[in-house]
């Protein structure tokens, strides 16, 4: 039997197949099912900063800053008490999801500042999470704000938990870094135990007719694991955390791909979404049935071996392969 075992932030996974953070995990029955399914760890819905200030009554001081200057601000907040579990629901949630199955269960905190997160992280950890992913949903907007401020942000809440809590932390990062491999080598050395890579901004949209200015939400494409697939090769072997891939992974080709490029997580919703949480085992047999016909006696025998470090053509990962993408375009 092919073994697909494999340590993603120090847990010991049956498989690199995880479920990554969406609204099918609210439901306990949705869990139970990612188990049985085969996926390997579970990454809960996140808890969001805003609902952290709510339940502490500091919500109304948070959405009017700024408002003097963008009044129509606040009307794009929803009524967050409705909008998911509040932080004591989410906290039982964690203790349920533990009960009911027998694989790791990652909270996730979604955010900008340390705000509450401190004392929610202790209490997630206090909960029976085993681990917790940071979801930094930054998204500067301010002429102000300069990337070393960003990125000293990021540092700094990292380090702040890092100090209080005891279980491992993951950092889910966004591709758009100045200079991705020089941030995510400094997050590694402040103690996180993952990365992962990437986090889906939604982007605006623009209703034209009626100059409306809105968010819109796609579900990830397969073409969307390329820049996935570059970046975690180009840091595998240069930073000692676990390196995790979110977006795009739709069958076990980019499965395979992506441990290829090194990570020791390839994470999935779009595709649970659409074809059902059974799907999972689909990827995972097809998974292991390409390894054992390609005379691979496990997982981590592959894992890392497209990355930057180990390819011979390293030029694919560089400017040096540019010219050459585009007149092989043009030549077709």
């Amino acid at each position: 039997m092919m073994d697909l075992s494999i340590e993603y932030l120090g847990l010991q996974l049956r498989s690199p197949l995880v479920a990554s953070a969406g609204p099918l995990q609210k439901d306990i029955g949705n869990i139970r099912q990612m188990e049985e399914a085969g996926l390997a760890a579970i990454v809960l819905h996140s808890l969001f900063e805003e609902q952290i200030e709510l339940e502490a009554l500091h919500l109304d001081r948070a959405l009017s800053a700024g408002t003097e200057s963008f009044f129509e601000s606040l009307s794009y907040f929803p009524d967050l008490s409705q909008y998911n579990f509040g932080p004591d629901a989410y906290l039982e949630h964690i203790r349920k999801a533990k009960e009911a199955v027998g694989i790791p269960i990652i909270a996730s905190l979604n955010g900008i500042t340390p705000g509450g997160w401190v004392e929610y992280a202790r209490a997630m950890e206090q909960a029976g999470a085993d681990a917790i992913e940071l979801n930094i949903y930054d998204f500067p907007t301010s002429t102000e704000d300069t990337s070393i401020e960003v990125e000293r942000r990021y540092e700094g809440l990292v380090i702040q938990l890092r100090d209080n809590i005891r279980i491992p932390i993951a950092v889910k990062l966004s591709p758009y870094f100045t200079s991705l491999p020089n941030f995510a080598q400094r997050l590694d050395r402040a103690g996180i135990a993952g990365l992962v890579l990437f986090n889906r901004y939604y982007q605006t949209d623009f209703d034209i007719e009626e100059l409306e200015v809105f968010p819109n939400l796609h579900l990830s494409e397969r073409s969307e694991i390329l820049l996935r697939l570059h970046w975690t090769g180009v840091l595998y072997g240069r930073v000692t955390c676990s390196l995790a891939v979110t977006g795009g992974v739709h069958s076990h080709i980019e499965a395979i791909k992506s441990v290829m490029a090194g990570a020791s997580a390839v994470m999935m919703t779009s595709c649970l979404l659409q074809r059902g949480i059974s799907y999972a085992r689909q990827i995972g047999d097809e998974m292991a049935r390409w390894l054992e016909e390609h005379e691979y006696v496990s997982v981590g025998q592959m894992r890392g071996n497209m990355g930057y470090r180990l390819v011979r053509n390293k030029s694919a990962f560089e400017r040096a392969n540019y010219m050459k993408v585009l007149s092989s375009y043009a030549l077709r």
